[in-house]
């Protein structure tokens, strides 16, 4: 068996901490792990898995090695480790379509797919192995299994599988309240989990008969791309020229809601896609008014309400029914039966180009993070963090210059012709148009201060020299 993790959904509906730099996956859990590490520690504990095969976008590889990283040092790493790199999102018959020919390639066409999108919640992880063997069996029967989640609640946001047994008798749209209430009282009704298990050759079969235009434009594509291998991990990182020759489409839609092979296989697995504030709130034990509460909030007379606040102490009063989700620039203020709504301000703020649907004031990058503290005319302050070992690009700005401080740890600094370490409450000042470079020889993270002035402050405003990274994109 091959486990493939989908880690392409931004999670617009937990907006303002999901943003399509920093999306679902990667969110924090109570327990410190977050979605992402979950479905990989799901994969590992299947004895029969090979290798973990993990679509992700470009922007997002390196942040998805060092989740995987964080985890792996407590596990022994006994399978590959492969990786396909998109470009953007082409939705999921893509995705998948690269990884059945990707897999059936390395390991042969007889593989055992089996798909677990990056970004759900399952509790009850015996019951969810158990479904594991029950559908391994029916792909090697050459049928396209999906997880059927028993329904908990007479839920709108989902689709739905009618099912005699492990046969599909037909997919149901997102119902209204009313079906959703008629379905939750018969046994033949299962949540569509997004979660399935097939055979390679079976799969691309399917897709040559369904959807054969996205079959032969993922194989163009897979011959153009640029294949990077070495001891920990193997890449595929995809064309983006041809990939955006690829028609978009999901598999439920290209595949499943067509073919003749389809199966299900009923679970109670305590599952969730955790697709709302309103799921968030579910995974803290409530107050006894209700309350889901996190970080520091102080509350008088309020009642069922979900608040969370990352940064600033919130005050609430009177309030009934709210979600309410304080980041460092931006706030979510929603009555918690539209929870399915908040995509729609991601939505809008995405249409008018408004950075925030994108970015929050702290950033991901290969080497650590950088969070704007401040910025202003003609000056912006950022906090940055490097990983041991992290190196920015040896680099070039035209509009701005840098002045470093040293917060904690060691800085190995190129300024000019100068090459030179700081400790802390040493400094450095970088001119406008001089090569530098920040690198962390040390063991523990470094932090520094960086105060940028000119008459340009974009991160755009870069021209590299040399990355251990291979970027060529403009971001520091």
């Amino acid at each position: 068996m091959h486990a493939v993790i989908l880690s392409g959904g931004v999670g617009s509906r937990l907006w303002p901490v999901s943003r399509d730099l920093n999306p679902k996956p990667f969110m924090k859990l109570s327990d410190g792990q977050s979605f992402l590490q979950k479905a990989f520690l799901r994969s590992h504990a299947i004895a029969s898995v090979k290798s973990i095969t993990t679509v992700t976008n470009k922007e997002l590889f390196f942040r998805t090695t060092k989740e995987y990283e964080q985890i792996e040092k407590n596990s022994p790493n006994n399978f590959d480790s492969n990786y396909i790199i998109e470009p953007f999102g082409k939705n999921t018959a893509a995705a998948i379509a690269l990884a059945a020919q990707d897999i059936s390639g390395l390991y042969g066409k007889d593989s055992i797919l089996l798909v677990l999108p990056s970004d759900h919640l399952i509790l009850n992880e015996g019951a969810f192995l158990n479904a594991v063997r029950e559908a391994e069996n029916l792909a090697k029967e050459g049928r396209l299994v999906i997880f059927g989640m028993k329904p908990s609640s007479p839920e709108t946001g989902y689709g739905y599988v009618e099912a005699n047994g492990n046969d599909v008798i037909r997919f149901i749209e997102k119902p209204s309240l009313k079906q959703a209430e008629i379905y939750l009282k018969t046994d033949n009704f299962l949540w569509n989990s997004g979660m399935f298990c097939f055979s390679a050759e079976t799969i691309l079969y399917e897709m040559g008969m369904y959807c054969p235009d996205i079959l032969l434009a993922t194989q163009t594509c897979i011959q153009k791309s640029k294949l990077t291998k070495n001891i920990k991990l193997r890449s595929l990182e995809i064309d983006p020229i041809t990939f955006a020759e690829v028609p978009e489409n999901s598999i439920d839609y290209a595949i499943m809601e067509k073919t003749k092979r389809a199966a299900v296989v009923p679970c109670d697995i305590e599952w969730s896609d955790i697709g709302t504030w309103s799921a968030i709130s579910e995974l803290l034990v409530p107050d006894s008014n209700g309350n889901g509460i996190k970080g520091e909030v102080v509350i008088h007379d309020v009642k069922n309400c979900y608040i969370e606040s990352n940064k600033r102490m919130i005050g609430a009063v009177g309030l009934e029914d709210l979600i309410i989700v304080d980041t460092s620039d931006a706030l979510l203020v929603a009555n918690k039966k539209n929870a399915q709504d908040v995509k729609n301000i991601y939505s809008q703020l995405k249409d008018n180009g408004h950075e925030a649907y994108k970015l929050s004031k702290t950033a991901y990058r290969p080497w650590g993070t950088y969070t704007i503290l401040e910025e202003g005319h003609c000056f912006k302050i950022k906090r940055i963090e490097v990983n041991s070992g992290g190196s920015l690009s040896l680099q070039i700005h035209n509009h701005r210059a840098e002045h470093w401080v040293v917060v904690s740890g060691t800085a190995l600094v190129i300024n000019g012709d100068d090459e030179f370490t700081l400790e802390i409450n040493q400094s450095t000042y970088i001119p406008v148009g001089i090569k530098h470079r920040l690198s962390n020889p040390g063991i523990e993270k470094l932090v520094i201060i960086e105060v940028q002035t000119g008459d340009y402050l974009g991160e755009d405003d870069i021209i590299r020299y040399d990355d251990i990274y291979g970027r060529t994109a403009n971001a520091a």
